[in-house]
């Protein structure tokens, strides 16, 4: 029987942390700020971009929200982003997916001045990332709460096998490479992959983010290995679910993520934690 993580627990104890190093720098004059930008009104979205709004309040984090109406011009979203790459007072910029179709997101994405990309997707960061260069800069928030849930368990990464199922560019991309840089042997797999099976049960850590509940059941695992369950999917019942059978293989995995409490709690962790590291980081710069 696996181990369940406690995603929350972890969550708050890193919560806890950040809030004593946003109280340091607002000792010193310094509010660390972040704003998230929100196109349309998705109501998943607007949980997420809530949580996070009240989330920032609750440690000493200046957080404002930027509604846009849906049909909102692709001008109008990209002066926002100029606006505030040039306001002082934030740190983090955060554009909420997904967009409406009309606009164009890369672009959107590739405004933000990589030293306030807090979701690390700009093409600067992601490149000192795959090419692990030393230095500070942001990385996805996903992949970074995943690295710390993996840390606190004390899982052995150097020279064993990692698959993950997904290949976005907010999850399965950067968190390949936090991996491979972590000495892992790495595969991703995607919808296209042939004998899904035959490549998940070689991973020793296997995480899945594909959006399709209930795709890895317990015959799809190697024994004994760690599943770290990134998907949030939400049932006709209205019962939220993974995209791993938690009940079958929590029999077969040593440790395993629940949905929700595993995943989601720590992203949200890791992007106040990281709001914070910018403002940091920003303010060494200029000392």
């Amino acid at each position: 029987m696996a181990t369940v993580i406690d995603g929350r627990h972890l969550a708050a104890e890193l919560n806890q942390a950040t809030a004593k190093r946003a109280a340091k720098l607002a000792a010193r004059g310094i509010k660390p700020g972040i704003v998230v930008i929100l196109v349309g009104d998705d109501p998943a979205s607007l949980i997420y971009t809530r949580n996070k709004h009240r989330r920032a309040a609750k440690m000493g984090i200046r957080s404002i929200l930027k509604k846009f109406p849906a049909d909102v011009d692709q001008a109008t979203v990209m002066a926002a982003i100029d606006q505030y790459n040039r306001d002082d007072t934030i740190d983090a910029i955060l554009v909420q997916e997904p967009l409406p179709a009309h606009l164009d997101g890369l672009a959107i994405t590739n405004a933000i001045r990589p030293d306030k990309d807090i979701d690390g997707l700009h093409p600067t960061n992601l490149g000192k990332l795959y090419a692990n260069q030393p230095g500070n800069y942001p990385v996805a928030c996903t992949p970074r709460g995943i690295m710390a849930m993996l840390r606190h368990y004390q899982v052995k990464l150097t020279g064993k096998q990692a698959t993950i199922v997904g290949r976005s560019i907010l999850v399965g991309k950067p968190l390949a490479a936090l991996l491979t840089n972590a000495d892992m042997t790495v595969t991703i797999t995607n919808r296209h992959t042939s004998n899904l099976r035959a490549v998940t049960r070689q991973a020793d850590v296997l995480i899945v983010a594909a959006g399709r509940p209930g795709l890895i059941t317990a015959a799809d695992v190697k024994p004994g290995a760690v599943v770290i369950d990134v998907g949030i999917n939400r049932l006709s019942s209205g019962k939220l679910t993974g995209d791993v059978d938690f009940a079958g293989v929590q029999d077969v995995a040593s440790l395993i993520t629940p949905v929700p409490g595993g995943v989601g709690p720590m992203t949200i962790a890791s992007l106040m934690a990281q709001t914070v590291d910018l403002a940091e980081w920003r303010q060494h710069g200029q000392e």
